[in-house]
């Protein structure tokens, strides 16, 4: 269980979903380096418990707070993101965590010191009520980008219809006019968790009111940087009113990585042997994300074009994908489950990055400095590729969804995957831009950078904080 009397500490409240729980995590993990007087309490449920392991283990002063779970429109052992099926909704999980609110500010006031403030998932806004009523401020951690930040906010203040049954692709934009750039975007490429909406519905009534609830949050933590996003955060902070909003990305792994996101079919060791065996910047890393399994289609497309490409390859492929058999040979590695990411990328034998667009698989990728292929499914993966490919340029897109339309032909994709590991060519000015994005990352996070001075700021204003909290402690002694 969590600290308990007279220690400090902030309250921690993950949503459970990989990509999101990770990048929360090494945040906290690094406010604990920043900020030795304190502790963390992490709320979480017991399936989700071992996902904590690594965390806790690099991070003495933080402490779970396990609590039961069940709700009624949730089926049994469901949990986390991954345990949901067509029968439950995303919405109906961000409706059950709320359940353990009561559990929750039970905790807390039985404590004789209770937690200075909360820090909580964009997916949970509900939990700024739940700070309301422990009198505490509640900061939002936002895994997404802050274009991705910004399109959600609109979307869900503004409440753009679904075009017409029927109706032809180009009549379903929907153009951001609060936006500075007023972008448009198909219907069909808004992020998935608004499209799924459905009105009357009172997990997707309680989720959309949740995600309202994260502009009157106090502060909100960006995992992304200045020179990304600079407009973007800037209309942020317009939108919000305030100032604390702060882009501390790309935020940095804790400590070792093995064994952060689970099982894998091939040792990560073996993984990094057979890129050494291979020439510099040589190899096509594709990999979808944690949540996502291709589809049959997908998957055939993708064998046929590396078979034509004769690039060298390494495939992690989600779920319960499989290749086709006898795929693999010499000139490619296939691994279902869990993959090393930040070091494959960082490894000089990779040349470019097969990515659905997931924000986390973007930082990782810009921060490693390889081309970034990308074809969006889901989520907010189609903002991503906008950005990447038409306001930035250091992408190319080579698909998009899950379907047959949107997989490209094997001989297209086979000659993008040949060029992305060629010298010179079209490519090269895609990788400069590439490189000096980087850099820019990389000066993001050194000292003196950006994102150093965001999280300094916000380490300062969480011990402020926290300093109040004792002061009014001992005027109550």
């Amino acid at each position: 269980m969590s600290t308990t009397g007279d220690v400090l500490h902030l309250l921690v409240f993950p949503f459970p979903a990989q990509g999101h729980l990770i990048p929360l995590l090494d945040l906290v993990h690094h406010l604990s380096l920043r900020l030795p007087g304190l502790s963390f309490t992490v709320v979480v449920t017991p399936a989700n418990l071992p996902l904590l392991d690594h965390f806790l283990a690099a991070t003495p002063s933080a402490f779970p707070l396990v609590l039961p779970f069940s709700f009624s429109t949730l089926a049994p052992g469901v949990e986390h993101v991954r345990h949901l099926s067509h029968g439950n909704s995303i919405a109906a999980l961000i409706h059950a965590l709320s359940s353990l609110g009561p559990a929750v500010v039970s905790w807390a006031r039985s404590l004789t010191c209770p937690p200075f403030a909360l820090l909580s998932d964009f997916f949970i806004g509900w939990t700024h009520h739940l700070a309301a009523d422990l009198g505490i401020p509640r900061v939002v951690f936002y895994s997404s980008g802050a274009f991705g930040v910004s399109v959600l906010d609109h979307v869900w203040r503004q409440m753009p219809p679904a075009p017409p049954s029927g109706a032809a692709a180009s009549s379903s934009s929907v153009t951001l006019a609060s936006l500075t750039s007023a972008p448009s975007f198909p219907f069909s490429h808004l992020p998935s968790v608004y499209r799924r909406y459905k009105a009357g519905d009172p997990d997707w009534e309680f989720a959309r009111d949740s995600f309202l609830a994260n502009a009157a949050s106090w502060g909100a933590v960006i995992n992304t940087f200045d020179a990304l996003e600079g407009d973007y955060l800037a209309h942020l902070r317009r939108s919000y009113g305030h100032d604390r909003v702060w882009a501390v990305g790309p935020i940095r792994p804790a400590g070792a990585v093995g064994g952060r996101g689970g099982r894998s079919s091939v040792p990560a060791e073996e993984v990094m042997a057979w890129l050494d065996a291979c020439p510099p910047r040589s190899v096509v890393y594709i990999c979808f994300g944690s949540q996502y399994t291709p589809t049959e289609t997908q998957i055939g497309g993708i064998a046929a074009a590396l078979e034509k490409s004769g690039v060298r390859f390494l495939w992690a492929l989600g779920g319960a994908a499989a290749a086709p058999e006898g795929f693999e040979g010499a000139r490619g590695m296939v691994v279902r489950g869990w993959t090393p990411q930040v070091a494959i990328l960082g490894h000089a034998a990779v040349a470019s990055f097969v990515t659905h667009c997931g924000w986390n698989s973007v930082l990782e990728g810009v921060t490693a400095g390889v081309a970034l292929l990308v074809w969006p499914m889901e989520a907010e993966q189609f903002v991503n590729a906008k950005l990447l490919v038409e306001d930035i340029g250091v992408a190319v897109r080579v698909g998009e969804g899950s379907g047959a339309e949107g997989t490209p032909a094997a001989e297209e994709l086979a000659r993008t995957l040949a060029e992305s590991v060629a010298e010179g060519g079209e490519w090269q000015e895609v990788r400069d831009r590439v490189a000096e994005l980087r850099g820019r990352a990389v000066a993001a996070v050194a000292e003196g950078g950006s994102s150093y001075r965001a999280l300094e700021e916000l380490t300062i204003q969480l011990s402020q904080l926290s300093k109040y909290t004792t002061i009014e402690k001992n005027q109550h002694q």
